[in-house]
């Protein structure tokens, strides 16, 4: 696994320039940032608190071993270095079923390293279907990634963000809308290099 720059040391050269980081990137700048989907993600990115991490797992054995790895990276490191980490794993888990079971591991993982109320796992997937909808709904791209992604969130910053938030019951919503009248082939060209 390699770890990707967090800005404050000199960045890791082989994940600065890994393709499946530079797409994450544009996603997180496009998307996530540009269409405003996560209000709080601007700001932890311009600070560059945004670990980038690019996992070489060929199994689920090797993606638990990494979320473990940076679980406990996070826990030890203050929330000013990195405040929020996302595991690029693009060679695991790319059937959605899968990898949508496989989160069942991921929040076990966070609990058997005691770390359950301080971080939590969030996911995004290239073919993200929410229940009930159907596959090809534009809302589902609120968690479409260009590779699957785990992202592992501080709680303690989720509830600081969502308390200066005026309303953030409205983010799920608003976030549809803009997806809807964006369409998922708006989206695709919104991520293209």
């Amino acid at each position: 696994m390699r770890g990707g720059s967090t800005g404050r040391d000199a960045p890791d050269p082989f994940t600065v320039d890994a393709p499946e980081i530079a797409a994450t990137r544009r996603w997180l700048e496009r998307a996530v940032i540009g269409l405003n989907l996560c209000p709080f993600a601007k700001a932890v990115h311009v600070k560059k608190q945004v670990r980038f991490v690019l996992s070489e797992a060929r199994d689920t054995d090797a993606l638990r071993d990494a979320i473990e790895q940076e679980l406990r990276l996070l826990a030890d490191t203050p929330s000013d270095e990195i405040d929020t980490t996302l595991i690029v794993h693009p060679h695991v888990l790319q059937d959605f079923i899968a990898y949508n079971d496989f989160l069942d591991v991921a929040d076990m993982t966070v609990r058997t390293l005691g770390l359950e109320g301080e971080i939590q796992v969030a996911s995004f997937h290239p073919d993200y279907v929410f229940a009930g909808e159907p596959a090809d709904d534009p809302s589902n791209c609120t968690n479409r990634a260009p590779y699957p992604t785990l992202h592992l969130l501080r709680e303690a910053s989720i509830d600081r963000a969502v308390a200066a938030y005026p309303d953030p019951d409205v983010i799920v919503e608003r976030n549809v809308a803009t997806l809807r009248r964006l369409g998922v082939d708006g989206f695709r060209r919104l991520l293209d290099d």
